[in-house]
């Protein structure tokens, strides 16, 4: 297994192009192509190389220089029919695409990373949704108060201003047994993002802080380590989870991420709940712990048992407190 290491570019991708293809060529049996399965025994499991050539209708040499990294510039309609052989995805087809490109044109001085005026006032325009804002390594560079409680309530609200030490979702996600216990399928939300990270190596292939977390989670957790193997690989896009949160209970969730517009890779990851559910009532009741009422208090917590008053307004909208208004 490859971690990703210093290395310079031209060898850096080929290595992810070929334990791509190779990995994405392990997970098919001839049967799930279409090809004919005299049941001989394979010393390794998957497609053969020269089955995978066929299926695209490349020579053999040439699909085996594309593995090794001997060939790196191969051409969009040589990917695209890789990629309709291996039954590719479309994150995954766009960062076959990435990975095959010329490493030397890839390198770029990668700017450093900040919340710009006008991605916190997109931000405050969000109201009391649930936001934090990613770097293109998952770091926290932000995050509003409500986004702040409901993922990382145990971290110092100030943590993502200190820029040597803030939060990272992935050493999150493996390393802080807080975040493990908000996921009741914490499987399904690592492997979400080891995916995510997967495609920001083909983005960023020379990023060295990329690449030192990488190699961190990798030795710090057997999990990672075995996902990070796989090259399975997630889009930002919209994904829908089950929380376990230690004030209001069990909500389920949807978390958008939206791309900031010439931001580098810096997303807006916005957490919300269906209309009139449990969830948005569990949000809003959190929301009402982040603004304590007149003469309480800034410090104060309430005492009540919060999940079932969640659930009790959703039960009941009438009762539901309708959302602060921050002047």
């Amino acid at each position: 297994m490859a971690i990703l290491g210093r290395m310079d570019d031209t060898t850096r991708g080929k290595s992810l192009l070929g334990e791509f293809l190779s990995t994405r060529r392990a997970q098919l049996t001839p049967a799930d192509v279409g090809l004919p399965d005299y049941g001989d025994r394979r010393r390794v499991p998957g497609l053969r190389r020269e089955e995978l050539a066929q299926l695209a209708g490349v020579s053999v040499a040439y699909y085996i220089r594309l593995e090794q990294g001997l060939s790196l510039n191969a051409s969009p309609q040589v990917l695209d029919a890789l990629a309709t052989a291996l039954r590719l995805d479309e994150a995954e087809r766009r960062h076959l695409h990435t990975l095959s490109g010329d490493a030397r044109q890839r390198r770029r001085r990668l700017p450093a990373e900040r919340v710009t005026a006008a991605v916190r006032q997109l931000v405050d325009a969000l109201g009391d949704s649930p936001v934090v804002v990613l770097g293109r390594r998952s770091d926290i560079l932000a995050w509003n108060r409500a986004g702040h409680a409901l993922f990382a309530g145990h971290l110092a609200p100030d943590s993502p201003d200190r820029a040597a030490t803030r939060p990272n979702t992935a050493r999150l996600v493996f390393l802080d047994a807080h975040t493990r216990d908000l996921y009741v399928d914490w499987p399904r939300k690592a492997r979400d993002v080891v995916g995510k990270l997967r495609q920001a190596v083909g983005e960023y292939p020379d990023d060295p802080h990329l690449a030192s977390l990488i190699g961190e989670l990798t030795m710090r957790s057997p999990q990672f380590a075995t996902l990070w193997a796989q090259h399975r690989v997630r889009a930002w896009d919209m994904a829908e989870y089950r929380m376990r949160h230690p004030m209001v209970g069990e909500l389920d969730v949807l978390q958008h991420s939206l791309p900031v517009p010439r931001g580098q890779g810096i997303r807006l990851v916005v957490t919300t709940a269906a209309s009139g559910s449990a969830a948005q009532a569990a949000l809003r009741l959190l929301n009402q712990t982040l603004q304590p009422a007149a003469g309480m208090s800034a410090t104060a917590r309430p005492t009540a048992d919060m999940s079932a008053t969640a659930h009790r307004a959703a039960d009941t909208p009438a009762r539901v407190v309708p959302p602060v208004q921050h002047s």
